[in-house]
């Protein structure tokens, strides 16, 4: 079971960042292995760590936690990458300049799997209902088309690298309060790919990949709720040497629509009645996501009535059923009456009996509105 990332870290709820980024400092140097050698788990202590600032230190996700826990962030698309050897090289090289292992963990001239692309779009609540497409733009790094890649204008060689011997990696040897501290880090001549373009490709400088503008019509599943994310595998950035591409997450924003309230697969709609219509009965018009229809106002609706709508709520995403819309009776009192008409409400107010204001049901209107909304 995973520990609560401010227990991991040492550090109080309300702690800022540089508390987080000190806390986390002493754990990466205790747990680092050439000082903590005798303890096998330091490793696993360490990525322990890296997830837990990983979390805290990023605002979006630390508040994403503080509310809903390890299950949010991982609902929400944040599952954490700190246990990934990638990262947890990264992090090490954010505070320290290097691979704390030495093993490269991933790097070098091994393939590099692309980065991820996130866009946001906006959908109307009629298309969220019914399911829409949508064109996104976004900016992606791809690989050049020129030089497929190699970095090298066509015809050109590739030759090996002086710095790193074609190696990809160089290290470092520095002497610190805990001893010894070896660094090794990608090769800044080459990047890490052990050869050099004798003639850097034109259309790329030499890099291998390039700022490309992408156009994509994204289908939008009937029933998608708002900051629902949809991820498209494989059209992220394109992978270094080899590697794959990254995805592509699409934001999904459900912009409000004035006459529903959503709750869950069910709307809400309140509409109001004119307090003669619902004591003499009457029809109103109910705006749906179908169009409008009639609904009956029985004699004697008192505020707060809820009348369901079977199937006439948003669909279940994968299932295809519907779910309802339940419809709140608003009863509207009449104001700035005429003589004639306050003459006409006197007359009525003095004509009725216990029994026409005796409520049938016990329920009061915050039990109907709770029921409501239930």
């Amino acid at each position: 079971m995973k520990r609560d990332p401010y227990e991991v870290l040492g550090v109080p709820r309300d702690a800022d960042e540089k508390q987080i980024k000190r806390a986390f400092r002493a754990l990466a140097r205790e747990h680092h292995p050439d000082v903590n050698r005798h303890d096998p788990e330091t490793e696993e202590k360490f990525k322990e760590a890296a997830e837990a600032y990983e979390i805290l230190s990023d605002p979006e996700r630390r508040a994403t936690y503080d509310r809903y826990g390890f299950e949010g962030l991982e609902s929400r698309g944040f599952a954490s990458t700190a246990h990934g050897v990638g990262s947890f090289a990264d992090i090490f090289d954010a505070f320290f300049g290097g691979d704390p292992f030495g093993g490269g963990f991933g790097r070098g001239p091994g393939r590099v799997q692309g980065g991820d692309v996130a866009v946001a779009v906006e959908v109307s609540l009629e298309e969220a209902a019914h399911g829409t497409s949508v064109e996104v733009a976004y900016d992606v790094v791809d690989t050049c088309q020129r030089c497929g890649g190699n970095r090298a204008e066509p015809g050109t060689r590739l030759q090996t690298c002086r710095n790193c011997g074609g190696a990809g990696r160089v290290r470092a040897v520095s002497r610190t309060a805990f001893g010894q501290l070896v660094r090794e880090q990608g090769c800044e001549v080459c990047g890490g790919e052990g050869r050099v373009p004798s003639t850097p490709c034109r259309e790329c400088g030499g890099r291998g990949r390039r700022a490309v503008r992408r156009t994509l019509d994204v289908d939008i599943p009937p029933g998608i709720a708002d900051e629902q994310r949809i991820r498209l595998a494989g059209r992220g950035h394109a992978g270094e040497r080899g590697g794959p591409p990254g995805d592509l997450y699409i934001l999904v924003r459900v912009t409000e629509d004035e006459r529903f309230l959503r709750d869950g697969s069910d709307l809400v709609t309140v509409v109001d009645v004119p307090a003669p219509a619902a004591a003499l009965g009457s029809t109103v018009t109910v705006p749906t996501l179908d169009g409008e229809v009639e609904v009956e106002v029985p004699p004697g609706t008192q505020p707060g009535t809820v009348v369901t709508l079977r199937g006439r709520g948003m669909p279940t995403i994968g299932r295809g059923r519907r779910g309802d819309q339940r419809v709140v009776f608003n009863v509207v009192i009449p104001r700035n009456l005429s003589a004639r008409q306050r003459e006409l409400l006197e007359e009525l107010h003095g004509s009725l009996s216990e029994d026409n204001l005796r409520e049938q049901a016990a329920e009061s209107i915050v039990g109907k509105l709770k029921r409501a909304f239930r």
